[in-house]
């Protein structure tokens, strides 16, 4: 925090000159409230940082009345502890205009309206109402005799005395528990409210009207954008995944279905490999958590340990290889071992999409079972229906998956050029 010294000529002036006008008119001005009060006495004691937040809080006058009417006793930390001791986070919300009434509420907690020396401590009841009309608890250490307010340890017992106070210094701040809940509840952003951005109105060129806004989507319908729009950009561009369409609208817990698959693999045994990938190795888990959330479905196609062992160093080293090869692994339908079975059986060939665009996935029928991929690099439907929920659809394979590589068209070589062969003239011969 910074330095208070030019606050505190202010803070003594306003003190010193106005006293006699900030107490109510009915009664006297006790002779005690004079430079020598309690109040002028944070200035030139180790509690500047606390006399420089009562006058932020705008306390001055109030506990001016209360030193009118009666001896106060002051819990002050020293400002070491208010300058190491304090979050950040939570001296940034006490000083925000709109916490004033935080602010004033946690120094008030530090006040009580009678005088407490530390003789009459083992003698007084705990609890102890304070300027803030919540109550602190004076205690005695059995083992070390220490005292103690609260939880905060008595560190400098009746370290000044005035006729209209006392201050006894403690190792740190009070925090009252309606202050304490008020940032808790800034923290989680429940009191945060933002007004979504809205376009211009559009007008109609054929009625010069204004179109009617679109109807609002229903709960659970399908996203309107295609699944690529909602993706992350890339682990080179953006390693935190990006927000999809549709904002507001969570009305699937897309965390806890990913997060309740991937136990499904752990505890199905033989997929540990790929569920470290989706959780250590990349952030894929919390980008499909993203997009279930946002509505969309996905199959994933999840090759087995052995067939992970398979994996060279040279294919997992390049950057972001072990995103590349999960994305080609997943597609934005919603498949079971049955439809996609059916499928094959119908039309013999099928691609499906991945999130490895423009890559599709080629599946078709081998054996009684669905065969994925070209040649030696496909794979069987090995462990079918391993997780199904409606939303994600796990199939386990024996192989890992990889796109065909484009091969350059073939040259064509230019044709021998076509002599046009002309008879000759047999006239008059």
């Amino acid at each position: 925090m910074a330095s208070c010294y030019g606050v505190s000529k202010l803070f003594l002036i306003l003190l010193t000159t106005s006293f006699a006008t900030a107490l109510p008119a009915t009664k006297p001005v006790s002779s005690q409230v004079n430079s020598n009060s309690v109040l002028v006495a944070l200035l030139d004691s180790h509690y500047t940082e606390l006399a420089e937040l009562v006058e932020k809080a705008l306390l001055l006058q109030t506990l001016e009345e209360a030193v009118g009417r009666h001896n106060i006793t002051i819990f002050a930390p020293r400002n070491d502890a208010l300058e190491r001791n304090i979050d950040p986070l939570f001296k940034s919300f006490l000083l925000e205009p709109r916490n004033l009434k935080s602010l004033q509420t946690l120094l008030m907690f530090h006040i009580l309206p009678r005088r407490v020396s530390s003789p009459q401590w083992p003698s007084l009841s705990h609890h102890h109402r304070t300027l803030s009309n919540d109550h602190v608890h004076l205690t005695v250490d059995a083992p070390t005799l220490r005292l103690k307010v609260d939880s905060a340890e008595i560190i400098r017992p009746d370290d000044v005395i005035r006729p209209d106070g006392i201050i006894h210094g403690i190792e740190r701040l009070l925090i009252p528990r309606s202050v304490q809940e008020d940032f808790n509840r800034r923290r989680s952003l429940r009191s945060i409210s933002a007004v979504l951005p809205e376009g211009a109105p559009e007008v109609d060129p054929r009625t010069n009207r204004l179109k009617k806004p679109p109807p609002p989507v229903p709960a659970g319908a399908p996203p309107v954008l295609p699944i690529y729009s909602a993706m992350s950009p890339g682990p080179s561009l953006a390693p935190a995944p990006a927000p999809g369409p549709g904002g507001p609208r969570h009305h699937f817990n897309g965390e806890a279905q990913v997060k309740d698959f991937i136990h499904t693999l752990l505890h199905y045994g033989g997929y540990n490999e790929m569920a470290d990938i989706l959780v250590n190795l990349t952030s894929l888990a919390t980008e499909m958590g993203r997009l279930v959330s946002e509505g969309y479905v996905l199959t994933v196609l999840a090759p087995n340990d052995e067939a992970m062992a398979k994996l060279t160093t040279d294919q997992l080293s390049e950057p972001g290889a072990p995103e590349q090869i999960v994305y080609y692994h997943i597609i934005p339908e919603y498949q079971t071992e049955e439809s996609m079975y059916n499928a094959v059986r119908r039309f013999g060939k099928v691609k499906y999409d991945s999130l490895r665009f423009p890559h599709k996935v080629l599946a078709q029928e081998a054996d009684g079972s669905v065969k994925f991929g070209h040649g030696e690099g496909s794979a069987y439907l090995f462990d079918p229906d391993i997780y199904t929920d409606g939303r994600i659809s796990v199939q386990g394979i024996d192989g890992v998956l990889f796109p065909v590589e484009e091969t350059p068209a073939t040259e064509i070589k230019p044709a021998a050029p076509v002599f046009k062969k002309v008879a000759k003239s047999r006239r008059g011969k």
